[in-house]
């Protein structure tokens, strides 16, 4: 029974010290190549390559907004 609860107690701390994980686009990827995939006879692995086409998009998006949201030169 201690080891039970030994176990559970160094799972419950080990999952308070995860950063959170930041999933831009994986969800909407997932979805989109998790219905493909199905249609293809092969549903978890369209959903986890649409996970990671989907999480590259969006980093690819958000580092385009980066470029273009430089600040004005100032106009005298």
């Amino acid at each position: 029974m201690r080891l039970i609860l030994a176990a559970a107690c160094a799972a419950a701390i080990s999952l308070a010290f995860v950063p959170g994980a930041d999933a831009k686009g994986c969800i909407k990827g997932a979805i989109v190549g998790g219905v493909a995939g199905h249609m293809a006879g092969h549903g978890k692995l369209g959903a986890a390559a649409g996970c990671a086409v989907g999480h590259h998009e969006a980093n690819k998006a958000d580092a385009n907004n980066k470029a273009n949201a430089q600040a004005p030169a100032d106009r005298k």
